[in-house]
């Protein structure tokens, strides 16, 4: 399945312009199988999510992305906000309690070197990045950053292939204009909230640039143990 993980809708993430319903018609048109809404530290009610499902018949999921300390963190499997949770120990600490799943959202920002001399310095960033308190508690990198430029894309690749964690795929949508660019496969089948977090627990996914015309994963499956 091809899932956006990562999205904003107006008005409850205060810095998009886009409308739920028509976030969802692109996703359909662009050839995703589901979306995931993830708004800024605001988390949608089951019932809205519901709605929209049935109206749209499209697989239509909430996460939240949570702004931390240590920068921010894709969340799924909690149903509120809760006070302390910038502080990422806190908030593995709910999403644990609550058995979901984390993801730290485009890891380039604040940690990236915009300007390095040699390939030292630059590994030198990534081994600070790699040492971010957030990221012993989250199951996977965001890789790629529909809003990300290729050079904060492929700090976030080599970071995860430093850490050794799978690395997912989300637009980070927050205009018609970037709906569709990317996205996370997952070889199981997802049908709900619980579903996509044991997919996510289970590491068996990876980023896909759809820009090109065609899905074209960024980096493979793990092999099987």
């Amino acid at each position: 399945m091809l899932i956006d993980l990562h999205s904003h809708t107006w008005p409850r993430s205060h810095d998009s312009v886009l409308n739920p319903d028509d976030l969802i018609v692109r996703a359909k048109a662009a050839g995703l199988d589901a979306i995931v809404f993830t708004e800024h530290d605001t988390v949608w009610d089951y019932k809205s999510v519901e709605e929209l499902r049935a109206k749209h018949n499209f697989l239509v999921l909430a996460g939240v992305e949570i702004s931390t300390d240590d920068g921010h963190i894709l969340v799924f499997g909690i149903d509120k906000y809760v006070f302390g949770m910038h502080r990422s120990k806190e908030l593995a600490s709910y999403v644990e309690k609550a058995d979901g799943a984390m993801v730290a959202a485009h890891p380039y920002r604040r940690q990236m070197p915009w300007f390095s001399r040699n390939d030292d310095e630059y590994k030198a960033a990534l081994e600070k990045a790699s040492r971010n308190p957030a990221y012993q508690y989250v199951q996977g990198l965001e890789e790629l950053n529909g809003r990300g430029s290729d050079k904060e894309n492929e700090f976030s690749r080599r970071l995860a292939d430093m850490m050794k964690l799978p690395g997912t795929g989300g637009t980070d949508s927050h205009a018609i204009s970037d709906v569709g660019k990317c996205a996370t496969y997952f070889e199981a089948e997802i049908r709900d909230e619980r579903e996509l977090i044991d997919a996510i627990n289970s590491g068996r996914f990876y980023a896909v640039d759809m820009r090109s015309g065609k899905p074209v994963p960024a980096r493979a499956l793990p092999s099987e143990a």
